[in-house]
């Protein structure tokens, strides 16, 4: 007879593979239904019910913990001393592998679910501003937009490449960083020196 300790294990091990399959099912297809993934994970729909109530349930788990590991990463880097454009390096650096994992929250932000994650996107949208708008105060960024404009804009290419770079290898964090910094004014000679030979 199974412990109880062995149960929850198993439990939260079913939970996290639904997870990560629903990321990759989303991924391909943001209007997946909870049958599509439970069919991928190998489970029924009820156990998908059982650990998420509703879709919704499970988008906002996955946002929640996108916005857990981002802000981990742009907290670290509000605290460097490092000038905003070797910032927003080491940013696209550290996000890349969740942005790429969480490439499917940009299309479901613009779905039924947008005001949902737009608000618990809320404090990695404000970090991110205050990056750029550091950045235009000691003028590396170029001040062609407000500066939660500009980090919109170019927080959302940095997802679009991700979302490129699933069938295009070509595309991988050098090319989303140089793009990004190209967006935010820095000069391309200062970019590629930025970036280095970095991967």
């Amino acid at each position: 007879m199974a412990t109880e300790s062995s149960r929850v294990r198993s439990t939260n091990e079913t939970r996290e593979r639904i997870l990560g399959v629903a990321l990759d099912v989303l991924g391909d297809d943001p209007d997946a239904g909870m049958g599509d993934i439970a069919s991928a994970a190998g489970v029924v729909r009820r156990t998908v019910y059982g650990h998420f109530p509703s879709r919704l349930d499970l988008v906002r788990t996955l946002a929640e913990r996108a916005v857990t590991e981002m802000t981990a990463v742009l907290t670290g880097i509000s605290a460097s001393d490092a000038g905003a454009d070797a910032g927003w390096v080491e940013f696209v650096a550290r996000v890349w592998p969740v942005a790429h994992r969480y490439r499917v929250l940009l299309a479901l932000r613009r779905g039924e679910y947008g005001e949902e994650i737009h608000r618990l996107l809320g404090p990695v949208d404000e970090l991110l501003a205050d990056l750029v708008r550091r950045g235009q105060d000691s003028g590396v960024f170029a001040r062609h937009l407000p500066p939660d404009v500009l980090s919109q804009t170019a927080y959302g290419v940095v997802f679009a490449i991700a979302d490129g770079a699933v069938s295009r290898k070509t595309l991988d964090a050098r090319a989303a960083t140089i793009t990004t910094l190209l967006m935010l004014g820095v000069p391309e000679a200062r970019a590629l020196a930025l970036v280095g030979d970095a991967p």
